[in-house]
């Protein structure tokens, strides 16, 4: 899936923020769920997109993990770029390494979409209001309001984590794809 949206993504208009369609999302979901072999090169980009995000949607917790809400949420209220960049880190050093991984993945992927943002129409703040509700949710559901909030809170952070991914996650996060 991540390699697909790496090589389609950054050349696609809209990418995550236009939905696959709903019946193929659902069918190919129940297969790729039952084990079954599935080849996504023959779908939408977008049904891919959609099947990404809900991937996300259903890790227990969240990528980002509903454990460390508060302290994600509070990291962007904290000093300079330089200091924030540093708690982010040190935050990232607190997740399973499996969601390490595939966090570096996902913002390669994000790189590769916002650095031609001119051609899909996909900045970083795009990028976040589209992906940031799959990546971390409040662990107890709240009032509306608050949600709205806590919405804006996270997806500025992952604006955040796109534009400096690089010096985040490390510059080798632009080849982790190789040569597609």
């Amino acid at each position: 899936m991540l390699s697909l949206l790496y090589q389609e993504g950054p050349s696609t208009e809209g990418i995550f923020r236009r939905s696959g369609s709903a019946k193929t999302c659902k069918e190919l979901k129940e297969k790729l769920d039952s084990g079954a072999e599935v080849d996504l090169a023959c779908e939408s980009i977008f049904v891919t997109a959609s099947l990404f995000k809900d991937f996300l949607r259903n890790i227990p917790g969240g990528i980002l993990s509903s454990q460390l809400c508060d302290k994600w949420i509070s990291v962007m209220d904290q000093g300079n770029n330089e200091e924030k960049i540093k708690n982010i880190q040190r935050l990232i050093e607190q997740l399973p390494r499996a969601n390490v991984v595939l966090l570096r993945y996902i913002f390669g992927v994000l790189h590769g979409i916002e650095v031609r943002s001119e051609e899909n129409q996909m900045n970083a703040f795009n990028l976040a209001i589209c992906i940031a509700p799959s990546l971390l949710w409040p662990p107890v559901s709240s009032a509306p309001d608050t949600e709205s909030e806590f919405t804006k809170k996270i997806s500025s952070l992952v604006q955040f984590l796109t534009e400096n991914c690089c010096r985040i996650f490390g510059e080798e996060i632009t080849s982790l794809f190789g040569e597609i």
